[in-house]
């Protein structure tokens, strides 16, 4: 008779958590790119408005932005009109939100399929990081149509050059951010269920750090909050985006830089992180 230890299979996985083979993702780039449309079909597929969500949330934050930060707060420049200004930075910080969030929910969302098939496992914050570019690139439309607005109303001059193009590495920049640390948040609340929680609370309170209702150059510099908020790398995306598109000046390149260094050190450890935990995370779900 066969003893029970005879029997026994222990799976483990054949590869180092510090190999991140990249390959695979090119391999399953297919994939990838159901995962992206499924992303966002299923968002919006059984709603009455469907993709009309895509601006009336901004739209509607927007307006409350407007009423309450610059009417009564009168947060925003005076040669700026509040709605524009106040777009500018919803539009990118939504984007950056629901990254963080979408990738913070990886393991949870997808324990069952996991368990199930092989596939590798970093397509799906991927796939949820690219879905948010394309409602992004849907959302900035309305600050096209703002701007448009405005312009013809002869309310707002806009100083059009090549510092525009700013707006595209600096959204890159809000991604890879976004990527970075939802991975590692995914990552520790496979234990720590607890983190999930607080991740919303958290997002609510980051947001009147990184200058979304408000610029950084109106701060006094000898404020107890200054220093925070200057090296805070979200705030100059969100600064930096506003202003190279309405204003037209370019933003600070060491600024630049720093935000950059930032993206690739939160890209380089949400990576490995994931990579790890990925390997064992389905024991512990």
């Amino acid at each position: 008779m066969a003893k029970q230890t005879d029997w026994d299979l222990i799976i483990e996985p054949t590869q180092p958590w510090w190999k991140l083979n990249l390959r695979d993702i090119w391999q399953y780039r297919d994939l990838f790119w159901l995962f992206v449309k499924r992303e966002i079909v299923t968002t919006y597929k059984q709603t009455l408005l469907g993709p009309l969500w895509f601006f009336i949330q901004p739209a509607l934050t927007t307006a409350m932005f407007t009423f309450v930060f610059g009417r009564i707060a009168n947060l925003n420049p005076p040669n700026i009109p509040a709605p524009l200004f106040f777009v500018c930075g919803i539009v990118i910080w939504n984007y950056f939100a629901e990254s963080l969030t979408s990738t913070a929910n990886t393991f949870q969302t997808n324990a069952s399929v996991y368990g199930k098939v092989y596939f590798p496992r970093i397509i799906s914050p991927l796939s949820k990081v690219f879905a948010g570019l394309i409602r992004f690139g849907i959302q900035f439309l309305l600050i096209l149509l703002l701007l448009f607005y405005f312009v013809s109303e002869g309310q707002f001059s806009p100083h059009f050059g090549w510092s525009v193009l700013w707006v595209f590495p600096l959204t890159f920049l809000m991604l890879f951010i976004g990527l970075g640390l939802g991975m590692v948040i995914s990552s520790l609340t496979t234990k720590y269920r607890d983190l999930s929680y607080l991740l919303t609370f958290g997002i609510q309170l980051l947001m009147y750090a990184s200058a979304v209702v408000f610029s950084i150059n109106t701060l006094p510099q000898d404020g107890p909050f200054y220093q925070f908020i200057k090296w805070n790398p979200l705030a100059q995306i969100v600064d930096g985006f506003r202003t190279a598109l309405l204003e037209g000046q370019s933003p600070d390149l060491m600024m630049v830089l720093y935000c950059l260094a930032f993206a690739v050190v939160s890209m380089l450890v949400g990576m490995f992180i994931f990579n790890k935990v990925e390997k064992s995370f389905i024991d512990v779900v």
